[in-house]
């Protein structure tokens, strides 16, 4: 039997929303993966197939309502405009700490050697195809397929 540390360390992340900021917990927990050298694989599935989605990635806004954290009144969450004021207002903050947004997270993953991966299922069913997808999406793969390459590895959902 091999030594627990001689195995190559491997991170399975499950991204299933997209909102600005849903997704940036899978993107930073890959990239930092990569940092340290451990094998990482992201799978959008569901509202996480919009981080990878060509039209959508530039995009993303961040959910409001029902979000017990924001320091907003509840009441003020769910008027127009309030979900699009957030996201420029996160996106602002980001810039200022020199996050890269989305859409250059994920080519630094991809560069990094983090495989990036869509759910076929979720594809069928917001009617979406490959070509529909930024180019740093290896392929479209089932939760079978998921469940075969995350062998071995903490599965993390996001």
């Amino acid at each position: 039997m091999a030594n627990i540390a001689e195995q190559p360390r491997k991170v399975a992340i499950i991204c299933s929303h997209g909102g600005l900021d849903e997704a940036y917990p899978a993107l930073i927990l890959a990239n930092a993966a990569r940092q340290a050298d451990i094998e990482a694989f992201v799978f959008f599935t569901f509202w996480g197939l919009d981080v990878v989605t060509e039209e959508k990635v530039d995009h993303l806004h961040v959910n409001m309502v029902g979000n017990a954290s924001s320091p907003m009144p509840t009441m003020l969450m769910g008027l127009p405009g309030m979900e699009a004021f957030a996201g420029k207002k996160m996106t602002k903050q980001m810039a200022e700490i020199d996050l890269p947004g989305p859409r250059e997270m994920l080519k630094i993953l991809d560069e990094s050697g983090a495989k990036l991966y869509a759910c076929e299922l979720a594809m069928r069913m917001f009617k979406r195809e490959k070509k529909d997808l930024v180019p740093e999406v290896a392929e479209v793969i089932t939760a079978g397929d998921f469940y075969d390459m995350a062998e071995g590895a903490q599965i993390i959902f996001t």
